[in-house]
């Protein structure tokens, strides 16, 4: 897959979304090749901001058990992959659609993309850069859900089933997102 096809992802169903899918990638696979190791960048450069930036970075950050918050996020997102294999494919069944269970995985494995690389922010010890590429993140995580839907489902520009669907899985992707950002803070 060339760089191209990946960036024209998040913006249509042409092109990276029908290469990906002829690959035809198992679901153990999806998870070796693309959750494992984009699963790790988070926790590697939180537990590296969080021992070398401090309180500096945001007041009470330093004092943190970084060591086991970042095992626990790791681990958290791994689960979270595969839970949203499924309710991609329970929420895309309800809406009377039709998406087999790699595909959904597939989705599983991609819409995340964006914010695990923004965890690169990190890397900038500043609070404004985190959450600017964070925000951007978030936004083409929603539009790589919507257009790997359209696209793996096989629907047509402006469909307000496969946009329904979308929503539902984006809530529940959010929610999953702000329980794993709520439990790095617990800690």
């Amino acid at each position: 897959m060339n760089v191209t096809n990946l960036i024209k992802m998040p913006f249509t169903t042409k092109g990276g979304w029908e290469e990906v899918q002829r690959r035809q990638l198992s679901i153990p696979m999806l998870a070796w090749l693309i959750v494992v190791p984009m699963s790790l960048l988070p926790p590697v450069l939180l537990y590296y901001a969080g021992t070398h930036y401090g309180d500096e970075f945001i007041a009470g950050f330093g004092g943190k058990e970084w060591r086991f918050i970042t095992t626990i996020l790791f681990l958290a997102e791994l689960l979270t992959f595969f839970v949203m294999g499924w309710l991609i494919h329970a929420v895309v069944e309800g809406h009377n659609l039709t998406i087999s269970y790699p595909d959904a995985y597939l989705l599983a494995a991609v819409a995340p993309l964006p914010l695990w690389l923004s965890s690169l922010a990190l890397l900038v010890p500043a609070l404004a850069v985190s959450v600017i590429a964070v925000a951007a993140a978030l936004v083409l995580s929603c539009t790589l859900v919507y257009q790997g839907l359209r696209a793996l489902c096989e629907r047509s520009d402006n469909d307000v089933v496969a946009m329904s669907a979308t929503y539902t899985v984006m809530a529940a992707s959010l929610l999953a997102w702000g329980v794993l950002m709520a439990m790095v803070w617990a800690f």
